[in-house]
């Protein structure tokens, strides 16, 4: 795939800190890390190109189009959050085309916004690097032997990671002999090599067996939350055997990590979210001022009189979300939202996200959050989904209500009377629980279903229904990657826009 060959890496010699500068989008030249001879000579030097590679998931602005592009993990929340039935815009939005699925393959706010490819062949280029580095890297200490399957442990669970997330972007629901993306399991050390697309059963099987393999690498404790570890690996086995509807391997992987990490008690849950604890959560993206996240919501507070003068907001929650929750009862309504009397008597938007608000406003880490990607409530609710499946009704239930006593008082069980009935309240508790952490459009994508807003959170009728399996569910091989690779293949729907 050209996009991929175009992160194509200067030979520089890997240091202790990085430098990062991207050209323009048909010949990005990171001049970060090489993995020639001398810049990968060391099991240290291996691993600072590892942590490179978790870096190529964070906030970040390449100039490598017109507009800047942004590309980090968080792109998955703000997709899946725009398409879905998750947001409605506020005072300032300048991603109409996204929300109103009228983006073409050459769309500015695709364009500037959501470019999962550059995110993640990058990832997958460093990682690469690092697998066919490793192998004769210098051990400087007695540890090396053992931290170098560590590395490859991680590298090969960050290039199964990056994958999967590239298909959720770019493919359609799983057919094994469906089309999905290049997979690429070696260095691309020629700008000028091209790769062709290939179906989704040999794309899944690199998938698998990278996981197969790192989960045998990948440390077995809690203790750097930062970097993939066992119960990582068995979170991700979970969320790939449920996209690919493998219902039993879905239900022992995420049994895996239930049994090692219990879901947080009401009293602790809030804290999850200001980053005062780390319950539930496996692998978290640590997030400082450079990335403050919760801008893409509203902006930064300042102060007048002593008192916050919020900031521009662009997203609100949907009334349907919103309503969505018992806000007497439900633990999550208090820590992902706010009826923010600041704004509501200056008559502004006052139902706003609090999820991602940081340390408050006009505070320093107004903002700042630090990104969840695997919780322990996600791997209840694939069990649940699985079993219910399964036609396993009674172990649905008993996983559903394992969740919701765990967020609500006075939490009455509900009777699931059939197989629909089950995944309906699951899709309802996945709604709920999973709220802006980048799964709802994806969700009804998976379950081909529609998006339907209610008319309070899209005035115009054009942007309240996208039909089930719409092409728009796919996103577009972006037009410059069409251009430059003849082996590339466009999504359907997308070819004359």
């Amino acid at each position: 795939m050209n996009l991929i060959k175009k992160i194509f890496f200067a030979t520089v010699v890997v240091t202790s800190t990085f430098s990062i500068s991207c050209s323009n989008l048909l010949d990005i030249r990171d001049t970060d890390y090489i993995g020639g001879d001398n810049a990968l000579r060391t099991v240290s030097d291996n691993e600072r190109l590892l942590i490179a590679a978790y870096a190529g998931l964070q906030d970040r602005t390449l100039p490598i189009t017109s507009p800047e592009t942004v590309t980090d993990y968080e792109m998955n929340i703000r997709y899946n959050g725009i398409l879905s039935d998750e947001l409605k815009t506020a005072e300032f939005s300048s991603l109409n085309t996204m929300h109103e699925w009228t983006f073409a393959f050459d769309d500015v706010g695709l364009r500037g916004n959501f470019m999962p490819n550059v995110t993640y062949y990058r990832v997958i280029d460093r990682v690469n690097r690092v697998l066919s580095a490793l192998p004769s890297a210098v051990d400087e200490g007695n540890a090396d032997e053992v931290r170098r399957q560590v590395i490859r442990g991680e590298a090969l669970f960050l290039r199964a990671f990056s994958h999967f997330e590239l298909f959720r972007y770019f493919c359609k629901n799983y057919d094994p002999n469906g089309l999905g993306m290049p997979y690429l399991d070696r260095p691309q050390f020629n700008p000028l090599e091209r790769h062709a697309r290939v179906n989704m059963g040999e794309y899944f099987r690199g998938i698998i067996n990278d996981l197969e393999e790192s989960k045998g690498l990948v440390v077995d404790n809690l203790k750097d939350k930062a970097r993939a570890n066992r119960i990582t690996v068995s979170a991700l086995q979970a969320r790939v055997a449920l996209y690919i509807r493998n219902w039993d391997q879905a239900i022992s992987y995420s049994t895996e990590y239930i049994d090692a990490l219990p879901l947080a008690t009401r009293d602790r849950f809030i804290g999850i979210w200001t980053d005062q604890n780390t319950d539930e959560v496996s692998w978290q993206l640590t997030r400082t001022i450079a990335n403050r996240f919760g801008n893409f919501f509203r902006s930064v507070s300042s102060t007048s009189a002593g008192q916050p003068v919020l900031g521009t907001i662009s997203w609100v929650p949907s009334d349907k979300l919103w309503n969505a929750y018992d806000a007497l009862n439900d633990v999550r309504f208090d820590a992902y939202f706010v009826n923010e009397p600041l704004l509501n008597v200056t008559n502004r938007y006052s139902k706003i996200l609090k999820k991602f608000n940081g340390s408050g406003y006009a505070t320093t880490n107004e903002n700042v959050a630090n990104i969840k990607v695997f919780r322990t409530a996600e791997m209840y609710l694939i069990r649940a989904e699985s079993y219910a499946e399964l036609g396993n009704l009674a172990n649905a239930s008993t996983d559903l209500d394992a969740l919701r006593f765990a967020r609500l008082l006075n939490y009455n069980p509900v009777s699931l009377n059939s197989r629909q009935h089950a995944i309906d309240e699951i899709l309802l508790e996945r709604f709920k629980e999973l709220a802006l952490e980048g799964h709802r459009f994806w969700d009804l994508k998976r379950k081909s279903l529609p998006v339907e807003r209610l008319q309070s959170d899209a005035p115009q009728s054009t942007s309240r229904i996208l039909p089930a399996n719409n092409f728009r569910f796919v996103l577009p091989i972006p037009r410059w990657e069409m251009e430059a690779n003849p082996l590339m293949v466009q999504n359907e729907g997308y070819a004359s826009n």
